[in-house]
C-alpha cells in the first residue's frame, strides 16, 4: 500500500549524535507501532516501512522487499511511490544495495551515492531521480532465514548520520520477529482456508454425483493432474460455480 509522503524530519547536525537513551526510545516506539497492525501480513509490512522511515534519521523514504518462491525480489510496502521506482531499477538492472542486502550482505550503507561505483547501471539513474543516499538492511531470523529487507532512501541528505546504521540494525531485529509471526499467521490462515474450500468442494461433488468422499477426492486429484492446476484452485472454482448456481460443464 502506498502511503502519503510526509515532510522529512529535521536532521541532526553532524555533532549531534543521538544518545543511547534516544536510540532506545526510538526503537521502543517503532516496535510498539509495528506490533499493533490489524494482524494481516500487508498491514504489518506497511507498518514496518512507515516505522522504519520515522525511526532512522536522515531518510525520508522507506520500503520493504521480500523474495518470492522463484527467488525474485518483490516490493511489498512503500511509504512513497518513488520507492517503487528506485526498487524497480535495482530489479531491472539486477544490482543495487537492496539486492546485496537480500543476498550475502547484511547491511549496505551508501552515503553520497552519486560517487559510488559499485552499481554502474543503477546509480546514474537513481541520481537523476533525486536519490542522495541509501541504506539497506536484511530482515532475517535464525530459524527462518531471510524474510526480506528494509530499504531506506534519502532525497534530503548526502551523508548518513553515525547513529543511522545501528538504529536500522536494531530496528530490523525487532521488525524481523514481528514479520516472522505475521508470515506464520498468514500461512496458517491460508492452510485453514484451503482445507475449508476443499471440504466444500468435496461436499458439492458427493451431492452432485452421488459419490463417496474418497471418489470425490480422487476426482479432484485427476482434474488437478490433467489440467496441471492446483487442487485448491479447482476446489475454489467448484465452490464459486455452486455459489453462482452453475454446474460443472463436464
Amino acid at each position: 500500500m502506498v502511503g502519503l509522503r510526509l515532510p522529512p524530519r529535521p536532521l541532526p547536525s553532524s555533532d549531534a549524535v543521538m544518545s543511547l537513551d534516544q536510540v532506545t526510545a526510538s526503537i521502543a516506539a517503532a516496535v510498539r507501532r509495528i506490533a499493533q497492525p490489524d494482524g494481516s501480513l500487508d498491514a504489518t509490512l506497511d507498518a514496518i516501512a512507515t516505522a522504519a522511515r520515522d525511526s532512522v534519521p536522515g531518510f525520508d523514504l522507506a520500503g520493504i522487499s521480500t523474495v518470492d518462491s522463484q527467488g525474485r525480489a518483490v516490493t511489498r510496502a512503500v511509504t512513497d511511490p518513488l520507492v517503487l521506482r528506485f526498487d524497480e531499477l535495482q530489479y531491472r538492472h539486477d544490482e543495487g544495495p537492496c539486492l546485496d542486502a537480500l543476498g550475502s550482505a547484511h547491511v549496505v550503507s551508501v552515503p553520497r551515492i552519486r560517487q559510488d561505483q559499485r552499481w554502474p547501471r543503477y546509480v546514474p539513474e537513481v541520481v537523476r531521480w533525486g536519490l542522495r543516499s541509501q541504506l539497506a538492511v536484511k530482515l532475517s531470523l535464525d530459524d527462518e532465514g531471510t524474510l526480506g529487507g528494509i530499504n531506506l532512501y534519502s532525497t534530503i541528505c548526502d551523508d548518513i548520520a553515525p547513529e543511522a546504521e545501528p538504529i536500522a540494525e536494531l530496528f530490523a531485529l525487532h521488525a524481523a520477529s514481528v514479520l516472522g509471526s505475521a508470515v506464520k499467521i498468514e500461512q496458517l490462515n491460508d492452510a485453514m482456508h484451503t482445507r475449508k474450500v476443499i471440504g466444500q468442494a468435496l461436499g458439492i461433488l458427493m451431492e452432485r454425483y452421488a459419490m463417496d468422499e474418497d471418489r470425490a477426492f480422487s476426482f479432484l486429484v485427476r482434474a488437478s493432474q490433467t489440467g496441471n492446476i492446483k487442487i485448491r484452485d479447482i476446489a475454489q472454482e467448484l465452490v464459486d460455480q455452486a455459489n453462482r448456481g452453475e454446474r460443472d460443464p463436464s
